[in-house]
């Protein structure tokens, strides 16, 4: 009876401590597992232009390392850099340079933006492909888009009121032609704002009098061949100078093509060691022929050296 009652005893002692173990094998694991599962997505916003590229990058980078989750969502620059600015996002794509007035509010908020040149967009005009028109100056790009001119027939095309296809106010593509071609002028009240560079695209093709603006990337079909139903304009910087066209990748490296810009990324401060790891990714040989393919510019040697500085 005394042997039956000290093994009870025992099976119970046992049974408690098995109880206890798996307790706090389940606590552990309940500390551990949602980490894992729960690991930080990376969230880029902003720019229209890029956000195809960025998702590229993404998609190649997240094959590259199964387990990494990064969402990359356009709406355009300025909402990008508020979205930095209000830490909604780990990295705020722009197709320009931050304004004043962004860097005043970062800096209120404490966020202070480091920034990354990715690519080099050429920013194309783009007619109709039935428009005779082949080449304009910088002057008188600003001049269509301000409403200065109005007709084809200035220009030595058709008898035409020019119909205008351009950005909305919170795109970096916008700001960038502004101030860069139109002279900060103010745009034409009859320029047709468009979501993004893809229904700028569609517009020309069904309407021979139409004129927007587009990044270099969006000209090219999922084939790589030249969008059917447009034509790239060939830009002068005056009447005095030769002629150039975005196409052409040695005018752009060369700052000949005088529509050019860099496509940035920002961060708050020195970027996580997952965002570097992959900004570092973008700016690999392997990222930047990624960018090649997908009809921009690679970044050349200056711009390395300073992204290299930022990151560290």
């Amino acid at each position: 009876m005394k042997n039956q009652t000290k093994n009870k005893n025992l099976k119970t002692l046992v049974t408690g401590f098995l109880k206890a173990g798996l307790a706090l094998i389940l606590v552990a694991f309940s500390l551990i597992l949602p980490s894992a599962a729960q690991k930080k997505m990376i969230q880029i916003k902003g720019s229209d232009t890029m956000v195809n590229l960025v998702q590229i990058l993404a998609e190649e980078y997240m094959a590259k390392k199964p387990g990494t989750a990064i969402a990359v969502l356009g709406g355009g620059s300025g909402t990008g850099i508020t979205a930095l600015i209000n830490g909604t996002c780990d990295l705020a794509n722009h197709s320009r340079e931050w304004k004043t007035k962004e860097l005043d509010l970062a800096y209120e908020k404490g966020v202070k933006p480091r920034i990354f040149a990715i690519a080099i967009d050429a920013l194309s005009i783009v007619v109709n492909e039935k428009n005779p028109v082949n080449t304009l100056t910088m002057a008188q790009v600003g001049s269509i888009f301000c409403g200065e001119i109005k007709n084809w027939k200035v220009l030595g095309g058709a008898d035409q009121k020019i119909s205008l296809y351009g950005r909305q106010s919170n795109s970096g593509t916008y700001s960038f032609l502004q101030e860069h071609v139109l002279n900060n002028k103010n745009y034409s009240p009859e320029v047709k704002e468009m979501n993004g560079n893809a229904q700028i695209i569609e517009a020309i093709i069904q309407d021979q009098a139409g004129i927007g603006y587009v990044g270099v990337g969006y000209l090219f079909d999922q084939n790589g061949q030249l969008r059917k139903g447009i034509k790239v304009l060939k830009i002068k910087k005056d009447e005095a100078s030769p002629e150039y066209s975005p196409l052409d990748k040695e005018a752009v490296y060369s700052a000949r093509y005088p529509i050019s810009r860099p496509l940035y990324q920002s961060t708050n401060g020195k970027p996580s060691a997952a965002v570097a790891d992959f900004i570092r990714f973008e700016l690999s040989p392997e990222g930047q022929a990624i960018v090649e393919k997908e009809g921009f510019f690679r970044i050349g040697k200056e711009l390395q050296a300073e992204n290299e500085k930022n990151l560290k």
